[in-house]
């Protein structure tokens, strides 16, 4: 496994220079949140820009992973809408295209994944219907991920939608595809309660394919420094170990962008012992 660092965390940074701090800093990868000013795959530059990233992350034989958890990329007035639960299929295409020109990067950056969530439904239709329509993109989505030799990671959230490994388990199971697999985010079993720890990393090895890492305190949703909350993490580190996972332990602190020099620093300070 290796460390790496979530672009979401500079979101105040141009991403070239987030890119060199963090290689300068000794992070191995970098988690790439296509955003407003990160990769815009909307954005007339994008082609440009994704040349120059992929220039970048290769003079310094960094990894990716594919984030997509922008905040107002597709509605600059509601966050994370709309998405693949939303009643309208027009706005469910929205976040679908959003999805499949991630996928594209991925491809094209030969990325390990694509990570995504299901997001929170906003009318009344019901736990059936907000599944079938989040199974029915998934599956699709899969298929075309597939065809490019592109995984999706899905992560369960607190708050939405898909927020447990009990309900993540339901929607695999519903998926039923190859290409679909998981990422953790250890703040959000703590959150959710969700422990020991161990049992979901042995649980779900195959299928382990990105790992989110920050501090967290059970029943709040507030990624945190690290050691300022509840997380075991010689017993997250171990448990990785035991399933021998290779992938990246992307460090999540969107919300200390406004220190992010300082707080990738501390970070890699913190984890580095355990990698």
């Amino acid at each position: 496994m290796f460390l790496g660092y979530n672009t979401n965390g500079f979101a105040h940074h141009r991403l070239t220079d987030a890119v060199v701090i963090l290689a300068e800093m000794g992070y191995p990868g970098i988690g790439l949140t296509i955003d407003v000013h990160h990769l815009n795959v909307f954005a007339e530059s994008y082609e440009f820009e994704l040349a120059l990233f992929a220039a970048q992350a290769g003079r310094h034989e960094l990894r990716t992973a594919i984030e997509t958890g922008s905040r107002f990329l597709l509605n600059p007035h509601v966050k994370h809408q709309p998405t693949l639960l939303s009643a309208d299929p027009g706005e469910r295409a929205v976040r679908y295209d959003y999805l499949s020109r991630c996928v594209d990067v991925a491809m094209r950056l030969r990325s390990d994944c694509v990570s995504f969530w299901s997001g929170t439904p906003t009318d009344d239709a019901g736990p059936n219907v907000w599944m079938s329509r989040l199974v029915d993109s998934c599956v699709r989505l899969a298929d075309e991920a597939a065809a490019k030799r592109v995984r999706l990671a899905f992560e369960p959230e607190p708050g939405m939608f898909i927020d447990t490994m009990a309900k993540f388990a339901e929607l695999h199971a519903a998926v039923n595809h190859p290409a679909f697999g998981l990422t953790l985010d250890v703040g959000h079993l703590v959150c959710m309660g969700e422990t020991p720890l161990r049992t979901h990393v042995l649980q779900w090895k195959d299928v382990l394919w990105n790992v989110h890492i920050d501090d967290m305190r059970h029943g709040v949703h507030d990624h945190l420094m690290f050691g300022e909350g509840e997380v075991d993490f010689a017993e997250w580190f171990a448990a990785l170990r035991e399933a021998n996972y290779r992938n990246g332990v992307y460090v999540e602190l969107s919300r200390h962008s406004y220190d992010a020099v300082n707080a990738a620093r501390k970070s890699r300070a913190f984890l580095a012992p355990h990698v």
